[in-house]
């Protein structure tokens, strides 16, 4: 028997019985929520594969303390707000699980949880797609990948067990409790670092950070959020990162703040360059501490300026900030900085590798990967015909990664499927059924062996008519009949 269908909150027991949908997505964090919510306004069925629970990142994947990076008016989906979390609040890691899983169920995704994608194929002889799961295999005429940026922890093996013998990933990090006694290096000083670094700080640890290149927005100027400036001076729809473009440190913690590494320093907390490797027993850090601190004043006060030429020439009442220009001394651990440390000797006992992740799309078999192996793609839609992407930074624009953001590239995701669904259901008018008491001439009919049943929705984009020559050679239009008989 078919694989049942089941709701934002059901899983599904094994079966090894093909099935066929017009759309798998794969992942349900907050690109493939989104994907759902924009296939099932246009009444497009689809199956949404999760090999563990919705959103589940958000509540597991994090440590203990983390909330939203921006505040809640920003970060969420527009069609609705984040319950009890006031506009100007950072939600908790658990309120963000809580609120895509409340999503969810609110247009009732259908959302398989605890299936594994083990591989994706392109079908022989046919159009649409093969996909391989823990629950046996389902015919796609589209896969989305909406596994999002955070899919394999990265931590460089440069120093070795033997010299600190506790090391982890920020993403394996949960509070100060879990490591062993003693100091704490952390590697990587972009938001989670230096939140972790903080948090490891004030619970009373000695700890080194490694601070790399970063920009430094503030977290609010002049009675708006950094996120607000982003967008009103455009910021947030650049296309393309700069050739510089390096991590962001700002903080959502402690009702948001600015993360100052002056301020850091003088918590007690030592600031060294980026480390580089270990020697004869010793950690080794680069010589470019004071050049990647200055460059993220840099980055501040240029914001900053911008900032303030915007509300000068747009004539607005905002309250003015002169002392956030006003940077003050660099601390002597950055002007004469460690280049060097004996772990054992500085009582350092454990490492934690805020270094950031990379991509695996290993199961995804078919030809979607320039000779970087990199997704190649246009706002995700991918030179792979049927295969498109969602949630990777800069997939459309700078805030694509973001909640808000992946919801408008999931838009035009969901518009391309529709686009091409109507070429897939095109007929040419003279070999069309005449119109009946159900529809009118050439009007297609189909029936769905989906889990999720087509519903009213608004009217799909109509693309220019191709001629009937072109029609009849593209295998798309046989799309709808192969993966429904």
């Amino acid at each position: 028997m078919p694989i049942p269908s089941t709701t934002a909150t059901g899983s599904v027991d094994s079966s090894d019985t093909t099935e066929s949908t017009e759309v798998v997505i794969v992942g349900a964090g907050q690109s493939g929520i989104a994907a759902s919510a924009h296939l099932t306004r246009l009444g497009i069925p689809h199956i949404v594969l999760e090999k563990a629970d919705i959103a589940d990142r958000w509540r597991h994947g994090r440590w203990d303390s983390l909330v939203a990076n921006g505040p809640a008016w920003h970060d969420r989906f527009p069609d609705m707000e984040i319950p009890g979390v006031g506009p100007d609040e950072f939600a908790t890691k658990d309120q963000m699980a809580d609120y895509f899983g409340a999503f969810a169920r609110s247009f009732d995704a259908p959302v398989r949880t605890g299936v594994e994608v083990r591989s994706v194929t392109r079908r022989e002889s046919a159009p649409g797609f093969l996909v391989e799961t823990s629950h046996g295999t389902i015919a796609a005429g589209n896969v989305i990948a909406a596994t999002g940026p955070f899919q394999v922890p990265v931590a460089p093996r440069i120093i070795g067990e033997d010299l600190v013998p506790h090391q982890i990933h920020s993403a394996a990090y949960r509070n100060p409790e879990q490591l062993p006694e003693g100091g704490v290096l952390v590697v990587g000083a972009g938001s989670s670092g230096a939140q972790i670094a903080e948090e490891l700080r004030a619970s009373g640890r000695q700890v080194h950070l490694s601070v790399g290149p970063h920009d430094r927005p503030p977290r609010s100027y002049r009675d708006r959020d950094f996120v607000w400036w982003l967008g009103v001076l455009g910021k947030w729809d650049a296309t393309a990162p700069d050739s510089d473009h390096v991590t962001i440190a700002v903080s959502g913690a402690r009702g948001g703040h600015t993360v100052d590494f002056r301020a850091l320093a003088a918590a007690g907390i030592t600031l060294v360059g980026r480390t580089e490797a270990s020697q004869d027993g010793t950690i080794r850090f680069a010589d470019d501490l004071h050049r990647n601190i200055t460059a993220g004043d840099a980055n501040l006060l240029e914001l900053l300026e911008e900032a303030d030429a915007y509300v000068e020439a747009n004539g607005l009442d905002l309250p003015e900030e002169p002392e956030a220009h006003r940077l003050g001394p660099l601390p002597a651990c950055v002007t004469d900085p460690v280049r060097s440390v004996d772990p054992r000797e500085a009582g350092i006992t454990s490492i934690i590798w805020a270094t950031g992740y990379a991509q695996d799309f290993t199961w995804l078999r078919v030809d979607a990967f320039d000779t970087t192996g990199r997704p190649a793609h246009l706002r995700g839609v991918s030179t792979e015909a049927g295969i498109y992407f969602l949630g990777l930074p800069w997939l459309s624009r700078r805030g694509s990664s973001f909640i808000w953001g992946t919801w408008h590239d999931a838009m035009h995701v969901a518009d391309h499927i529709a686009t091409r669904r109507q070429y897939a259901q095109y007929a040419p008018a003279a070999h069309a059924p005449s119109a009946g008491p159900a529809g009118s001439a050439g009007s297609p009919t189909t029936s769905s062996a989906s889990a999720q049943t087509e519903s009213p929705s608004s009217p799909e984009p109509t693309p220019s008519a191709p001629s009937p020559s072109s029609a009849s050679s593209d295998p798309a239009q046989h799309l709808l009949e192969e993966i429904t008989r």
